[in-house]
């Protein structure tokens, strides 16, 4: 069954952005795969000024998703891939909702705007990088018509990843 996507919007994130995102990914499921629990403010704080670095110097970003009624839910968008293993020089798409927003279709509706815009920059091609057992986010790829292109083991953890790719 195919059900209509919400209503959302992208926006450049804010400084006050920072905290919200803080106050929303501040829950274990949503960091069950982002390293198991919030990062401090000062990591968002980082984190959303950066993005406005990347939206001014390249026309995208990991931008603040809203709702219908204008609340911020999460964060959507795509930057250079940061680490020196894995799909170096690509592009990534990626997002991330506080818990009470997932199922309802907000990601997917959201990464659709993301890869209009990247089309926009002239952005070729986007990789999604998704832990192997993370069904939720590769469901979202799988609905942007991504396919799997590479398997790699996080240096780190040892965790299987998929590398999901999408010629734009």
């Amino acid at each position: 069954m195919n059900r209509a996507l919400p209503v959302v919007r992208l926006r450049v994130p804010t400084d006050e952005d920072a905290l919200t995102w803080h106050r929303l990914f501040d829950h274990p499921d949503v960091m069950e795969f982002h390293g198991g629990r919030s990062a401090e403010v000062s990591v968002y704080e980082e984190l959303t000024a950066r993005q406005r670095r990347h939206d001014a110097e390249r026309g995208f970003c990991f931008w603040t998703m809203l709702d219908g009624e204008g609340r911020a839910i999460g964060f959507t968008g795509a930057q250079p891939w940061p680490q020196d293993w894995g799909p170096t020089g690509e592009i990534e798409i990626g997002w991330r909702l506080g818990r009470e927003f997932w199922g309802q279709g907000y990601a997917t509706a959201a990464a659709r705007m993301t890869l209009e815009r990247l089309r926009a920059a002239g952005v070729p091609s986007v990789v999604a990088m998704v832990l192997a057992d993370n069904r939720r986010s590769i469901e979202v790829t799988r609905r942007l018509d991504m396919r799997l292109a590479e398997v790699f083991t996080l240096p780190n953890s040892r965790r299987e990843a998929h590398c999901y790719r999408l010629d734009l």
